[in-house]
């Protein structure tokens, strides 16, 4: 499957009454594939998949296809129990989905040869492109990399851990056997700070949680990185670096800031469903402190 550009995990937008928000759920994505984004990701992390039930999942793929229309992949989450992530990925597909990105399986343990059985138990019950995320419980070995890319169906890793040696050694084994069309992506939180290390050890793509809600931001960091304009680093250290250190106050404010930002820029996405909590009023002022800045520097940059 290919990418081209940064990959967009759009925001799940809740109402007053805490249902789904799909008119504003339809103009958060329509803003992020006109921002640039080379794909969408529906109904993942970030769009806080664990808080969703089958009916909302379902429309949240749906309505993320109908307005991205073609102009780029969308990707759609599923995980959990081998029956749910079976029933998600279906649900994807019947919704018109490219591909889903596979999270791992929840509050078990397993070894390497369960886990690969994991994916290919979704992938021989749905016949659907399947992106594996690396993360958590879900840990490959070289070798179990090697055995996974082999399996009819997954076309790619997304590598949430950051062991950078393990990954080279993925990478390595994986693209001697299946060449350049296996696709890897950077996926850990905030990926821009560990962008210049991932393209080192041949994976230049990846996510942005940034870009739902400071796109302009993300996609001048990203044209920096790759032209070697120092404007990237200069973002690195004045806004992506202070983001991780609020970032890394609260567990689970992976989501909660950037839904806190994209209601900072005016999107009425409502705030985070249990068990994640939103920033205080304090946390939320120092991030539109953090979000006027970085738009001043990508103007003057």
């Amino acid at each position: 499957m290919n990418f081209d550009g940064i990959l967009f995990f759009p925001l799940t937008p809740f109402d007053v009454r805490d249902r789904v928000d799909e008119d504003v759920l339809a103009e958060h994505v329509a803003s992020g594939v006109g921002h640039g984004a080379g794909g969408v990701f529906a109904a993942c992390g970030t769009g806080e998949i664990h808080a969703l039930s089958a009916a909302e999942h379902a429309a949240v793929v749906r309505c993320s296809v109908e307005v991205t229309a073609g102009r780029v992949p969308v990707v759609a989450g599923a995980g959990g129990s081998v029956g749910t992530a079976v029933e998600q990925a279906r649900a994807a597909k019947e919704s018109g989905a490219d591909a889903v990105l596979l999270l791992p399986p929840y509050l078990v343990g397993a070894p390497q040869r369960g886990l690969v059985e994991y994916v290919r138990g979704v992938t021989s019950a749905v016949d659907v492109p399947v992106i594996v995320y690396q993360r958590g419980s879900m840990v490959f070995t070289p070798q179990s990399a090697v055995e996974l890319a082999s399996i009819p169906g997954v076309v790619g890793i997304k590598d949430g851990v950051g062991d950078l040696g393990r990954m080279h050694q993925i990478v390595l084994a994986v693209r001697g056997v299946r060449g350049e069309g296996f696709t890897f992506f950077n996926g850990l939180p905030t990926a821009e700070l560990t962008v210049p290390a991932y393209r080192a050890v041949g994976v230049p793509l990846y996510s942005s949680a940034a870009f739902a809600f400071v796109p302009e931001v993300a996609a001048a960091f990203h044209t920096a990185v790759r032209s070697g304009d120092p404007l990237a680093d200069t973002l690195t250290r004045e806004f992506f670096e202070p983001l991780v250190r609020l970032r890394d106050r609260v567990p689970g404010y992976a989501v909660s800031l950037v839904k806190a930002g994209a209601r900072v820029r005016g999107v009425d996405v409502g705030g985070v469903r249990a068990p994640f909590v939103d920033p205080t009023a304090e946390e939320e002022a120092a991030l539109a402190a953090l979000v006027e800045a970085g738009l001043s520097l990508v103007k003057e940059g």
